[in-house]
């Protein structure tokens, strides 16, 4: 079946353009949402640790990230059709008011189980929101427009993610850390509140989608499957057992029904018409990587800072503001260049470099290292592969005609944030499974012990997960090697 056309969707009636005033008080309302969800993808990362000790489980302990990420995946492009055919505001609202129940649903979890179901209704609202917000951003304000207020996005995020670790390791540290979700709920209504009016003078562009249900679902078993044989595989069974080989065989399965789906659907959950483009492949496929890798090393790092180096909940927080804050650094020194550069891809290319030495160092001397040396590595590192966030977007949307820039960017959003569900759960495999321990694995002695009790030697298992963090930023290279630079629209005066 040959895939919809585009182009033949009626255009949107025109409508009077947005005041500042009114685009102000709208962006301040979309900020607030943007900013609940972005903390949570690195508030939650120092408490880690300290989330297994008190719950005392610590073979699921990955869960409670991946669980929030493959949510995410889902809600982001159903989110973006639901706006589409119900309105950004009413979906915004809804998006919020699922992220605040299921952060209140974490604070009130008992046991393990229950937060990781938890944390998979919060990633459902924050995976809604920030597709919806960008979106938003297309409705206010033309193209030639758009890099002012997208600059005001960026400094939200730098501050949501220097902010949260250090946020979430002295909360953990010094009141509970329960307290970290239950911060969400007097932002998320003031977030309710703001959105609700601001959000009446939005221009409404409502059409008609159809949503593909099975191709989610299909998508959801796929990386559960997955994800299941990687976080049991080599510590509750054997790699070669049949659990794990049935996990593996119904992964493959299923995953080869989600692309027939993907190929054959009306309106597929995520369209092939755009990856069929080669440069689009090419650079969804070096988000996949660099992007999920980010994500990662946002995760582990502070276990690996409290088992192997020693540092405290709040001492980890503050080493991940380095790393952080240099890749919100090269973030906007890529995103200054990138215009002005005519063979760009040195860009993404060498920051990925940059990434790859980062991660050798700590293979090559996991234990060891002096927080200033953390902080150094961090930065460098940090500085390259935050050169990848807006070098894919930009490589992405300029390859494309303006009425394929939806499809595109969510084509690319979906491949990073599956990248980083998928790159999470290799990390996890790699320290639950206990790689170099004798398949000991992590466990509650060691999360008790830290760097100075059972956990001493558990410097091998992160050389491991530094090791296949450079594998997948050199898979990232070979990707970004073969993308096709094409000329920069807008130069010259040309829009």
């Amino acid at each position: 079946m040959n895939p919809p056309n585009i182009q033949e969707t009626p255009a949107p009636p025109e409508q009077a353009p947005l005041d500042h005033a009114a685009i102000r008080a709208i962006m301040m309302g979309i900020l607030l949402a943007m900013f609940l969800s972005a903390l949570e993808q690195t508030i939650v990362a120092p408490a880690l640790p300290t989330i297994g000790r008190s719950l005392g489980d610590v073979e699921n302990l990955s869960w409670v990230v991946t669980a929030y990420l493959l949510a995410s995946v889902v809600a982001t492009p159903l989110f973006g059709k639901l706006s589409d055919i119900h309105g950004r505001k009413r979906m915004m609202m809804i998006a919020i008011a699922v992220f605040v129940v299921g952060s209140v649903a974490c604070a009130l979890a008992p046991n393990m189980p229950a937060l990781i179901a938890a944390r998979a209704l919060q990633g459902l609202g924050g995976g809604g929101i920030l597709p919806i917000a960008h979106t938003i951003l297309g409705d206010m304000v033309s193209p030639r427009e758009r890099p002012r207020y997208q600059s005001y996005t960026s400094v939200m995020f730098m501050t949501a993610s220097i902010t949260g670790p250090v946020v979430g390791g002295v909360v953990t540290d010094y009141v509970h850390w329960t307290m970290i979700f239950w911060i969400n709920l007097p932002m998320g209504l003031l977030a309710l509140w703001m959105t609700d009016r601001a959000l009446n003078k939005l221009p409404r562009y409502e059409r008609p989608h159809k949503l593909d249900v099975l191709g989610a679902l299909l998508m959801v078993c796929a990386a559960l499957a997955l994800m299941l044989a990687m976080t049991y595989g080599g510590q509750r069974y054997a790699w070669g057992s049949a659990p794990i080989l049935g996990l593996l065989v119904g992964a493959a399965a299923l995953w080869l029904l989600f692309v027939l789906r993907v190929a054959t659907a009306p309106e597929p959950f995520i369209p092939l018409t755009i990856l069929r483009m080669p440069i689009l492949a090419a650079t969804t496929a070096a988000g996949f990587f660099s992007v999920g890798v980010i994500i990662g090393l946002i995760i582990f790092m502070p276990v690996y800072f409290e088992l192997v180096l020693g540092f405290s909940p709040s001492g980890s927080g503050t080493a991940l503001i380095a790393f952080l804050a240099a890749a919100t650094a090269g973030s906007f020194f890529a995103g200054r260049m990138m215009v002005r550069l005519t063979h760009y891809k040195l860009l993404p290319a060498g920051g990925l470099l940059l990434g790859i030495v980062m991660m050798a160092v700590f293979a090559w001397k996991p234990a060891g290292l002096s927080l200033i040396e953390v902080c150094a590595l961090l930065a460098i590192g940090g500085a390259g592969l935050g050169v990848m966030y807006p070098v894919t977007t930009t490589i992405v949307q300029n390859a494309v005609a303006p009425h394929q820039l939806g499809i595109a960017t969510g084509a690319l959003n979906f491949a990073r944030q599956l990248g980083g569900a998928m790159i999470v759960a290799a990390f996890a495999a790699i320290v639950l499974g206990g790689i170099d321990t004798g398949g000991r694995g992590l466990t509650l002695d060691m999360l008790r012990g830290g760097a100075h009790g059972a956990g001493g030697d558990f410097a091998g298992v992160f050389r491991w997960l530094f090791a296949a963090g450079a594998v997948f930023l050199l898979a990232g290279l070979v990707a970004v090697l073969a993308i096709e630079e094409q000329p920069m629209r807008g130069r010259d005066g040309d829009s």
